[in-house]
């Protein structure tokens, strides 16, 4: 091999080494949350586009009890939640519920419930807000460290309807994964929609940036922190709905739910029921 042909091939080895590094520098640069990154810039692109041909009509979810029995929801409802990626029941997995708490605010409740959630080995879901990982990063740690699954609740809790801008809607649920990724080292997967008010084009926004939307197909009225009403009360409002698959929704503020929890795991239990986490709805 000439000389003219030695330094050819060091050439093309140098290039090759120069090109390699450069592709794993690039590599490295990733930040930890660029799933979210990338989503929002994705979005963006969209902004003026498709999602201005979605209803922005809000629909707000409002359910008729029966006891014992799944509520019966409507077609277009039913129709929009599968298009978008948004569930409210588990239509086969039997015997299971879904254990989901809303967290706005801290009222000295929720280590509690973590600390009979671990007593009874019981999977929950945390839906949390940005003033609350803000307010209670121990306790959102908490939530994580121990199992559950800890969900976004928005930033600041508007109708998300009410958010007309795509891409504000979409700094709504990104810089609050932001923070749990901050906090945590891990990213937020599942969306519950403030009030429950929602509309086609918010289910599309949280699709796509890669969020189930969680509803509920049970809840009562256990949010007013001044009309608590003792443990029995809400005892006797959860255990006669209680249905094959129910995504259950309670709020973490409450009194009564604090202290009636671990009755009702119990008592779901030996009426056959399992509790299960969303991963697995």
């Amino acid at each position: 091999m000439n000389k003219k042909t030695i330094l050819l091939v060091l050439c093309i080895m140098c290039l090759i080494v120069s090109i390699i590094c450069g592709c794993t520098e690039s590599l490295d640069a990733i930040p930890q949350n660029a799933t979210a990154v990338a989503s929002q810039s994705a979005m963006s692109l969209k902004d003026n586009g498709e999602y201005a041909k979605l209803s922005n009509t809000l629909i707000g979810w409002g359910l008729k009890k029966e006891k014992g029995k799944p509520p019966v929801m409507p077609d277009s409802i039913s129709g929009l939640l599968k298009r978008y990626n948004g569930v409210y029941l588990s239509e086969t997995e039997g015997k299971t519920l879904y254990l989901t708490f809303d967290e706005g605010y801290e009222n000295g409740y929720t280590a509690p419930i973590l600390d009979t959630l671990k007593a009874n080995n019981v999977p929950a879901a945390f839906f949390i807000t940005g003033d609350y990982i803000k307010r209670e990063p121990e306790l959102v740690k908490r939530m994580a460290d121990e199992g559950h699954i800890v969900g976004n609740h928005t930033m600041n809790h508007p109708s998300m309807p009410s958010v007309v801008s795509v891409a504000e809607l979409a700094d709504e649920i990104v810089k609050l994964d932001d923070a749990y990724a901050e906090l945590t080292g891990r990213h937020m997967r599942y969306i519950r929609p403030p009030r429950g008010e929602f509309s086609e084009r918010t289910l599309a926004v949280s699709m796509d940036l890669g969020y189930t939307s969680v509803f509920w197909s049970f809840a009562y009225a256990d949010w007013e922190t001044d009309k608590q009403k003792g443990a029995q009360y809400a005892y006797d409002q959860v255990m006669p709905y209680l249905h094959d698959g129910a995504v259950i929704l309670l709020h973490a503020v409450s009194k009564d739910n604090a202290e009636a929890l671990e009755r009702i795991i119990l008592d779901a239990r030996s009426q056959g029921f399992a509790f299960k986490s969303l991963d697995e709805l």
